[in-house]
């Protein structure tokens, strides 16, 4: 599955793809959220983690695959 994270003040997305299903991707960023986390960690199909300040998240988009439903929902 694809993740796509937009940061603020970057003209680029983050882009990963990972072995989490749709809600658990979901829930770990909206845990960071709303419990006060200063980043949050995901870690991709190589085992990397990737962690991106939690202020600085503009949008998230997780597909299941590329031409799949997509779900995504902002920082506000």
């Amino acid at each position: 599955m694809e993740v796509r994270i937009g940061v603020v003040y970057t003209a680029r997305e983050l882009t990963l793809e990972t072995d989490e299903s749709i809600d658990a991707v979901a829930s770990v960023i909206e845990n960071a959220m709303s419990g006060g986390d200063s980043i949050v960690w995901l870690t991709d199909t190589k085992g990397r983690r990737i962690g991106v300040p939690v202020d600085k998240i503009a949008y998230v988009e997780v597909a299941a695959d590329a031409g799949g439903r997509r779900v995504g929902f902002g920082a506000g």
